[in-house]
């Protein structure tokens, strides 16, 4: 029978701090990558909602366009049915008619001032929103060169650490290669519990580097002694002291 061999609790905690080390890495790649996608997301979205907003004054500004065109056109009709009634009443027989023809005269004398009141309404209103126009292609213009700028950036960083995430995850998964089942169950459990992915952490200034909270002399003491594996007993964290932390580095 193969002999199996039996690491120590300090070869242990050495295993766990080299996997926390790497993966803490890896969470600084992704928080950079994190960000930037955020943000063209949202620029995007803003453009998107900027677009939206001409096409709709765009689209406001045909309908005021076509009102007035309405309004010139029943312009032209009262003005030929005031030709209409004028040449009418050179023929009217009695102070009747004559009074009807002049009566629908002066109605349509007030349609066309009507509608010219309404063509100066409505050509005052297209005034303002061309002015609107141009400030939401102003303000796509100006966003769509920031975004640009953006996703440059995220290419950048990408290129950039596309080689080193490659590597520390190739690291990682050596790693979690040498960490008995038990403890990467154990680990895993207490990474993803926290938003800063630290699962091991050093003792420092007599408080754990988690959660900061005090750690009495004694416990200090078996910390360092690597017996066992101590943890807060306030976040969960596994504890270590802060020589073997200064000792694991990573490639």
């Amino acid at each position: 029978m193969a002999h199996v061999k039996e690491f120590s609790v300090e070869e242990k905690l050495s295993s766990l701090l080299y996997l926390q080390k790497i993966e803490s890495k890896l969470d600084e790649i992704h928080i950079l990558k994190g960000e930037l996608p955020m943000e063209v997301n949202d620029l995007e979205d803003e453009i998107q909602g900027l677009h939206a907003r001409k096409v709709r004054i765009e689209e406001e500004v045909n309908g005021v366009n076509e009102f007035i065109e309405k309004k010139k056109e029943a312009i032209k009709e009262a003005q030929a049915l005031i030709k209409k009634y004028e040449k009418q009443s050179e023929n009217v027989k009695n102070n009747r008619e004559f009074e009807a023809i002049n009566k629908e005269i002066e109605m349509q004398q007030l349609e066309v001032k009507l509608c010219e009141k309404h063509i100066k309404d409505a050509s005052e209103e297209i005034a303002e929103k061309a002015e609107t126009l141009e400030k939401a292609n102003k303000g796509i213009a100006s966003k769509e060169n920031v975004l640009t700028n953006k996703k440059g950036e995220l290419e950048k960083i990408i290129a950039h650490n596309e080689k080193d995430e490659k590597h520390f995850n190739k690291l990682a998964a050596e790693a979690k290669e040498h960490v008995e089942p038990r403890l990467m169950t154990s680990y895993t459990k207490i990474r993803t519990s926290y938003r800063n992915g630290l699962a091991v952490v050093a003792v420092e200034r007599d408080a754990c580097g988690g959660c900061f909270n005090s750690i009495p002399p004694q416990k200090q003491s078996e910390i360092r002694q690597r017996k066992k594996i101590i943890i807060c007993e306030n976040c969960g964290r596994i504890l270590v002291d802060g020589d073997l932390h200064a000792s694991v580095e990573i490639k």
